[in-house]
Formats: structure tokens, C-alpha cells, sequence
């Protein structure tokens, strides 16, 4: 199944710089890989920024945060990598900024278009990486906090003062602070 430019186009809610670059990111990824989009967690993608581009790669590879294979690091970079598990195979891809034309950054149209038709040689490294195979999604139990009574992952818990709580009201506790009860809250 391929995904085209207009579909991603859809799924993110507007066409912009950084879905063009994410489209082609992801399938350079997809075609250095062999692989096709992924059903269930047969491709694992590891990206390195919360941009509208990691819409691109859940659309084209089928990774999502759900599924447990698409997984999220937080250093601002252009940066996605692939992993096959059947192939046992992983590459880097990166967006070559130093080969955009002069000015082009001023009009987004004409920008988007640019990315869409370069060849991917121009615009993007693929460099093979060998990583660590990531493992596959786990499901856990949910266990309510004994705070605000929300479901909490068991492996999120946090141990304070002899309770399991929510991220959330561990930090409150930590400060300190109180959830107000739903009648304190519309009062205040």
C-alpha cells in the first residue's frame, strides 16, 4: 500500500515544509528497508523531533505511538531512523538543509513543491545504522492512583510516602500542592 503526498496531506489537517520533508524522509526509509508499510510492528521507526513530519512517517510506514513502534526522542533533530525486523536492518535518514536553493525558505508553496520533486539523493542522507533491535510493545496493567483515582500504566507509577501515584500527583505531592474535588474547582 502507498501513501501519497495527499493522503498525509489529510491525515496532518494542512500541507507545510516540514510534511513534505517527513513524507520523503519516510520513504526513503521505507524503500532502503525493502519494507512495506507496517501492519503491526514488523517496522520500527525512531524519531528525533515532535514536528509535523513524524505525521508523514506514522502515515507512510504505519508506525504509531499505539502500536509501540513508533518511538519519540527528544533532541530537536532532523533525524528518523528505520528498523526491519524481519531484515534485522536499521538506517538513519536526514534532510540535507545545505541543498535548498537560495530563498526558497520565503515561499512555502514553491518550498513544499521543491522537497516533493528533488531526488532523494539531493535533499536526504541514508546512512545504515546498526542498533539495538527495539523490543516489541508491551501491553501492562492499569492501576488506578491512589490520589486522583485516574488509570495509570503500572510501570509509570510512582512510589510516595507508601502510595502509587500518577506522575502528575507525584510532582504535586512533591510541591506540596492539592487536586481541588470538582465543586472546589468550578468555585475558584
Amino acid at each position: 500500500m502507498t501513501i501519497t503526498f495527499d493522503e498525509v496531506v489529510r491525515f496532518h489537517g494542512h500541507a507545510c515544509p516540514g510534511l513534505a520533508i517527513g513524507f520523503r524522509m519516510a520513504q526513503a526509509g521505507v524503500e532502503a528497508l525493502s519494507a512495506l508499510r507496517s501492519g503491526d510492528e514488523e517496522l520500527v521507526a525512531i524519531v528525533e523531533n515532535n514536528s509535523c513530519g513524524v505525521d508523514a512517517v506514522q502515515c507512510v510506514t504505519g508506525c504509531t505511538l499505539g502500536k509501540g513502534n513508533l518511538m519519540f526522542r527528544d533532541w530537536g533533530k532532523l533525524a528518523y531512523t528505520f528498523y526491519s525486523r524481519s531484515s534485522r536492518r536499521g538506517v538513519r535518514i536526514t534532510f540535507q538543509r545545505n541543498a535548498v536553493p537560495e530563498g526558497l525558505h520565503d515561499d512555502r508553496e514553491a518550498f513544499i513543491t521543491w522537497v516533493l520533486e528533488a531526488p532523494a539523493a539531493l535533499i536526504l542522507q541514508t546512512q545504515w545504522v546498526a542498533i539495538a533491535e527495539p523490543e516489541p510493545a508491551r501491553i501492562y496493567r492499569s492501576i488506578p492512583c491512589e490520589r486522583c483515582d485516574e488509570l495509570v500504566m503500572e510501570t509509570r507509577l510512582q512510589h510516595c510516602n507508601g502510595m502509587l501515584l500518577c506522575i502528575p500527583c507525584a510532582q504535586q505531592h512533591g510541591m506540596q500542592t492539592e487536586i481541588l474535588p470538582n465543586e472546589q474547582q468550578k468555585k475558584g
